[in-house]
Order: C-alpha cells, then structure tokens, then sequence
C-alpha cells in the first residue's frame, strides 16, 4: 500500500515508535541491528529505514529472549573494531543462529558469523582499507540485478580463510577471496565490506534485497502514520498532565512543539531559555513565529548572564557541554516551579544524538567499552540520574531527514523546516577555548554574515551547515596601512545526508572571497578568514 507522505521519497505508509522514545510499535515489521562497536551502526538503521522498513539498534548483549518478542523479519549484525579471535571480542549469543530469523553479517559481523558457526577467521596477510573492486560469484539473493565490478568499501585486517558448513562464497576482491557468503538454506549472508556507506556504488540495493527479497519485509514507514500514532500515543501517555518542553527554535524541538500542541493543546507549556549563545536575531524570531502566528505561547527566559557567568575560565569542549546541560535543567526546574507544577519535560531528542554521547556496547567480561563515545548532548549527556521530570522524547528514534517530514506534514515553516542543524549548546561550542561575552559578539557577526551571504546567493540549502568558528589566537595583519593582531575566523561548510557521516563543501572562491571580504570589514577583531576542508571522520561537524 502507498501514501503521498513518506519518510523517505513520498510513497509509502509508516508506523511509529513507542511515545517515550522506549522502542517500535511491536506488532509492525522490523528489522533489528546488534551493534558491535561499529561507529556506522546508526547509519546501518539509516540506509535500512530509506526502503521504508523500519530499523533499531540495540546493543550485541541484547537477550535473545527480548529480541524474540521483537519479531523481527531480520537481523542485522555490525562491524566493530575487535577480532573476533582475541580474548574478550564481544559475541553473540549463538542460539541466534538457530532461530530461523534471517541474519546479515556485516564485517565483523560476517567474521563472528564465520567463527561461531565452526569456520575459521585470521590477521590478513594485507589489510583492505577504502574502495575495492567487488568480483560477484553468485548473482543470486543479495546481489540480485547488482552489477558485477561494483566498487564496494573496504575496512578491515581480518579475513575468513575457511568457512562453515554449507556455506559458499557469493564474491570476492582482489585481496579478500571470501568478501560475501551465504548459507542459502538457513538464509544467513555475511559480507566483508560496508554496504552502509555512500562509497559503496550499490550496497543500497544489497541492503533492499536482503530486506525485500530475503527477509519478506513490505514498505510501511510513513509519515502521516507517524504522526497519527505518535499523537495518539501522547495523548494517552500524559492525558491530562502538564508538559514543559524545552524550546530551542530547531527543527527537532520546534516540530516536537507542533505534535505536543496538536496532542495536549494548552497543557503544553513552551519555554526558550536565552542562553546567550543564540545566532543573531533568532531569540526574537523565535517568539514572535510561535506566538503571533501559530498563537503557541512560549516563555521566554533571559539566562544570557548566568550561562556565561557559568563559564567563566572553562575551556574542555566537554566541561562546557556539561556545564551547559546542568544549567538547563537548573533553569527549567526553577522556572517550572514559578509556572507548574508540570510532570513531563519534553525535548527533541534524536538517533544521532543518543549514539554520540552514550557509552554504549560494554564488555561484561573486560568493562571494556566496545564503541567509543565521541562526545555528549547536552539533552542526553548532560541530565542528571535524580531528573524530576520525566521525559517526553517521541523524535527519539528518528533521524534529522525523518523529522524534517514530520515537520513539514504538520505545517511547520520552511525557514524551520529546512534550518541548517545548530547544537544545543549553541555558538559556545564554536568558540574554541573560553567563552566571553565578547567573543560572542564577534562569532555572532561572523555567524550572520556567512548565513545572509549564502541565503542571497541562492545556495543555503546546497549545505547540511554552513557556519564560523572562532579560534582564541591572534594573528598579524594590515589593515588601512596599520598593523592588526586580531582573531582568525573559520568557515565550515559541510554536506551530508544524515549528519552521521559528512563531507567538506567545494564552495566557489567567489563566493568564499565575498564572505571573507564582508567579515574582515564589518567585524571588528577578525583579520583572516581560514576553511576547514575536513569531512566526518576523521573530524567532527562542530569543532567542539
């Protein structure tokens, strides 16, 4: 069956997940992902939900049990960063083999597949690392109508050197001769490379023939569905009760507002805190858009002294985040209690944000962290365990794009729909080091111009982000024939689809040259403008 309001291209039904953010609706087809460490496991569920099926990640010490109630149409297995030959590499359970669930190894999750079920699995003589020409050896089941000579995407020092029972090699490389297997019968597939990732010409279609063609999966993740059920759920879950919801004016919690307000109507209270660490002009914006034209009051808070107050002398990216994260709970708590009581905080939480700042997949045997965390949220990392409220997170599961359509089938603006992502702990996160007023002050300007340059040009939605950074050195320059000793500006400018993975934008110099040109001129204590040609890995989005 297919609907005008998908998730991904417009053309197939949905349904969501659980109201709390806790798990997919049950009864509704899925296919489950055990992380095994692999930093692209989210990118996995990703590429799993743009064949309208959806998808959870859930850690590789999950019981089998629980992922029975489940029922899954398939499973999913993630690389990682072990061997699946040293002491305390994480393992599965292997009664997972004998459930007669269909089951994909990715890497090493092909290896573990291999080694458990009586192969062998060594060190390479020589590593695979980035693209490879993919040699298919069966054209059947996972390469069905995949061109043979596919460039896949390699990463990996392990190689299967001998393989199960009843297993046979689908294709090969140049230096892996086992790079996919299959044991047809028990529909268990297993491949060296990375289907998951845009490098690899085709392993979207790898990853639709094992949900289509092998797990039996049919196209029911939609939008309208979406937000159907999740009103629904919201409605039941907090029923009379009053909601606070931390309003930032993204696209995350700002849709998140329009679903509360379509749910609960005046039980909802909005609440923007000003930290002080806002973009130009966004502050007023805000407000103004929720309570003149969707008549959705919002609370304004100026916090602006106490944020920076706060940070005085802190200069770790991560001290900051939790400084930051601490307050807000702090500000929400005090104010709640001048306008509540309330029972529920709401915030738009989402997949990318939880598995960047958990600590996910620990080794029971080692204590070990298998998956390491690159940095916290301020809506995740920074909560305390005695939270007063509790949380309403129904976008916890979803994907920027994914929330994008909600936003946009519940009447959302398109200057919000379509905002470039800005972290919650705002531009105090690209300011490098310690956070002063006046540097706030310089970073905004800066800030304002790249935003209104690349708007007047046309090109603001060619960019996942575009935005300034600024770096706590100085640096010699001339000026009207005088000498400056003023602060360099970084422009970065990314693509990406999801956020998970990104690349550095090739921006024209022309325009380049116009932005550095109008920065250097019109911001006092700017007198060099740097781009950062960095992607995401081996750099992040946010510099901080």
């Amino acid at each position: 069956m297919t609907t005008q309001n998908s998730f991904i291209n417009n053309n197939s039904e949905t349904l969501p997940i659980n109201v709390m953010g806790d798990s997919f609706n049950h009864n509704h087809q899925m296919i489950v992902i055990l992380d095994f460490g692999s930093q692209y496991s989210e990118l996995i569920a990703r590429r799993i939900r743009e064949t309208h099926v959806y998808s959870e990640v859930m850690s590789y010490q999950t019981d089998i049990k629980k992922i029975c109630e489940l029922n899954p149409k398939g499973i999913i297995f993630s690389g990682g960063p072990n061997s699946v030959y040293s002491d305390f590499s994480p393992q599965c359970d292997r009664k997972i083999w004998d459930l007669g669930i269909p089951i994909l190894g990715i890497c090493y999750g092909m290896q573990l597949m291999v080694q458990q079920l009586g192969g062998q699995v060594e060190k390479a003589k020589y590593g695979e690392y980035g693209k490879a020409l993919l040699r298919i050896d069966d054209p059947t089941d996972l390469f069905t109508n995949l061109e043979d000579g596919s460039i896949m995407w390699m990463s990996h020092g392990d190689s299967s050197t001998k393989l199960p029972e009843g297993f046979s090699i689908l294709a090969h490389t140049e230096n892996t001769p086992c790079a996919a297997i299959a044991n047809h019968d028990k529909k268990l597939f297993g491949v060296q490379f990375h289907p998951e990732v845009v490098h690899s010409v085709g392993g979207i279609a790898i990853i639709r023939n094992f949900v289509y063609h092998i797990c039996g999966c049919e196209p029911t993740w939609t939008t309208k569905a979406f937000v159907d059920e999740t009103i629904d759920g919201i409605r039941k879950k907090v029923k009379d009760r009053k909601v606070l919801l931390a309003l930032s004016g993204g696209v995350d919690s700002s849709t998140l507002a329009f679903l509360l307000h379509q749910a609960i109507g005046d039980n909802l209270t909005c609440m923007f805190i000003d930290q002080g660490f806002m973009r130009k002009g966004e502050p007023e914006r805000l407000v103004s858009i929720f309570s003149k034209q969707f008549h959705i009051p919002v609370e304004y808070v100026d916090a602006r002294e106490r944020f920076i107050k706060k940070l005085e002398g802190i200069v770790d990216p991560e001290e900051k985040r939790h400084l930051i994260g601490h307050e807000f709970i702090q500000v929400f708590e005090e104010e709640s209690q001048r306008l509540g009581p309330f029972d529920y905080l709401a915030q738009g939480t989402l997949y990318p944000d939880v598995i960047e700042s958990a600590d996910t997949n620990i080794n029971s045997s080692t204590g070990e962290r298998v998956a390491v965390k690159i940095k916290s949220h301020h809506n995740v990392g920074g909560l305390p365990k005695n939270l007063r409220f509790k949380l309403v997170e129904p976008l916890r599961k979803l994907f920027k794009d994914e929330v994008r359509r909600v936003g946009q089938s519940i009447g959302l603006p398109e200057e919000i729909v379509r905002r470039h992502p800005f972290p919650g702990p705002g531009l105090a996160i690209r300011i490098i080091g310690e956070v002063t007023a006046e540097r706030l002050n310089i970073l905004r300007d800066a800030d304002f111009i790249v935003r209104d340059e690349i708007s007047k040009q046309g090109v603001y939605h060619d960019f996942w982000q575009a935005f300034a950074v600024l770096l706590p050195i100085r640096s010699v320059g001339v000026m009207g024939d005088k000498r400056t000793y003023s602060h360099p500006i970084v422009l970065r400018f990314i693509t990406s689809e999801d956020g998970m993975t990104a690349d550095w934008a090739k921006v024209p110099y022309e325009l380049l040259e116009i932005i550095s040109n109008r920065i250097v001129n019109e911001v006092e204590a700017v007198n060099r403008i740097v781009y950062d040609i960095t992607s995401k890995p081996p750099g992040t989005i946010e510099w901080e």
